[in-house]
């Protein structure tokens, strides 16, 4: 079993940074890619980025591109993301999840998620 606990999140002003970490426990290896992803109100869980347990490669949906920043520690076996000129769009509840496969972009490519930490940016 996989427990992942994410933290970091808050209230921000647009145009300010915040840093989510996604701790996991559980697992006795690396193997496995850690992705996170966000939902609004009203709206459906979408990628935002994921980081391969292969290579440590970072992937991002488009929204995220040249504002956030996945990164892992594997020793501590958290993941983090980082994130800078957050808009008020950015505003929802942030979730981490593992998956064994190398990438995954899709929420159904991953099988252990966490309970979610809430982002609100105001504008």
């Amino acid at each position: 079993q996989v427990q992942l606990v994410e933290s970091g999140g808050g209230l921000v002003q647009a145009g300010g940074s915040l840093r989510l970490s996604c701790a996991v426990s559980g697992r006795t290896t690396s193997s496995y890619s850690v992705g996170w992803f966000r939902q609004a109100p009203g709206k459906e869980r979408e990628f935002v980025a994921c980081i391969s347990w292969a290579d440590d490669s970072p992937y991002y949906a488009d929204s995220a591109k040249g504002r956030f920043t996945i990164s892992r520690n594997n020793a501590k076996k958290t993941v983090y993301l980082q994130m800078n000129s957050l808009k008020p769009e950015d505003t929802a509840v942030y979730y981490c999840a593992t998956t064994s496969y190398h990438i995954g972009l899709t929420a159904n490519a991953y099988e252990y998620w966490g309970q979610g930490t809430q982002v609100t940016v105001s504008s």
